[in-house]
């Protein structure tokens, strides 16, 4: 496959509101729509095409090192005019392939994502740890995309961003917007990490909490004065504060749980469901934003499963809510079908129940 085919494929997918495109030999080309993957009616492609596009996206990159050599490898790749898309290599039965996820070339803001308001007194904090949770597909990386951006606009700040790969292009506006990608500009989220904390930073955005050390150095930046801004793969708060724990030896976890309860101001939790039209997919989000009540409950380990519940109690004062309550706005707004709510509903009891306050 020559370039402009390539091209092309890219710009139909971005076309048709793909999220994901897939290549991989022997089967057609592919693109993610509203969740569904959907086959191109193309012949399947060859292990001479799909490393062909490899070719293409490692002469963009400036990769030196051999094909062969290749097994797994993350990059990213932009085309003018159509977008940006964040790579990964891989091999598959001896054949390399490629999957890409298209970025956007503009920062969304909050309403553009169907984010509520609340995000906006969540990126006005000076310091502490602020989570994007969920799924892989569930947009985190573009909600830390419209955090970072909301802050760039408004504050006069340093914004250090630590990506594997760099996703979105941040521009200076009132803020100054530095970013760092793994492999090209640092070694490790570690020891860019390390190295943000010397550089002056207001804001440190980490693409993901990985490991022990990138989850330690991030808690003691949130402590030292810092707003850190990052991802984590779980579904709730719970479930969050739960798996950066489960990473410490279980000795240091009750110091990690008071360290956690300073530290971190907010969990945002989120999922994508189809719209009811069957036209693109809505987010749901569970909202923590942390008081005393919820840093008690973070210290008390046999009180940590009642975050939810306080919660969905917090809600009308604090803007805060439970996965089924949005489900239950959702619901009643026309969004999302109720088959949908019910399968995706963290408890169908509680749904019904959210729906009956509503």
């Amino acid at each position: 496959m020559d370039k402009e085919a390539f091209h092309r494929f890219l710009g139909a997918a971005v076309n048709a509101g793909g999220s994901d495109i897939h290549f991989k030999a022997g089967a057609s080309p592919a693109v993610r729509v509203n969740g569904e993957l959907v086959a191109f009616k193309v012949p399947a492609l060859l292990g001479e095409d799909t490393e062909a596009i490899v070719r293409t996206i490692l002469e963009q990159v400036r990769f030196k090192g051999k094909l062969e050599d290749i097994v797994e490898m993350d990059a990213s790749y932009a085309l003018e005019g159509v977008g940006r898309f964040r790579a990964n290599l891989f091999r598959s039965k001896g054949h390399l392939g490629v999957i890409l996820r298209s970025i956007p070339l503009d920062i969304p803001s909050f309403e553009a994502l169907g984010l509520p308001k609340v995000l906006e007194q969540i990126a006005a904090y000076d310091r502490g740890l602020i989570l994007v949770t969920g799924v892989t597909g569930s947009g985190k990386s573009t909600t830390l995309a419209a955090l970072v951006g909301y802050i760039n606009a408004r504050e006069r700040k340093h914004i250090i961003t630590i990506e594997d790969p760099i996703e979105f292009y941040h521009e200076d506006k009132l803020a100054r917007v530095t970013q760092r990608e793994i492999g090209r500009d640092s070694a490790s989220f570690a020891t860019a990490l390390k190295n943000a904390l010397r550089q002056d930073p207001d804001v440190i955005m980490l693409g993901e909490m990985r490991d022990l050390e990138t989850i330690e150095i991030a808690i003691k930046a949130a402590e030292t004065g810092h707003l850190v801004l990052s991802t984590v793969h779980t579904q709730d708060a719970v479930r969050t504060i739960n798996r950066l724990l489960g990473v410490f030896p279980p000795e240091s976890q009750q110091g990690v749980r008071n360290r956690l309860a300073d530290t971190l101001r907010a969990t945002v939790s989120q999922r994508l469901l189809p719209r009811a039209s069957g036209k693109g997919r809505v987010p749901a989000l569970e909202i923590m934003i942390n008081t005393t009540t919820i840093a008690a409950y973070i210290r008390e380990a046999d009180k940590t499963g009642e975050i939810k519940d306080y919660i969905e109690k917090s809600a009308a004062t604090m803007g805060t809510q439970s996965f089924d309550q949005h489900l239950a706005t959702l619901l009643r707004a026309g969004e999302i079908t109720e088959a949908v709510a019910m399968e995706a509903a963290t408890n169908a009891a509680d749904l019904q129940r959210a729906m009956s306050f509503e």
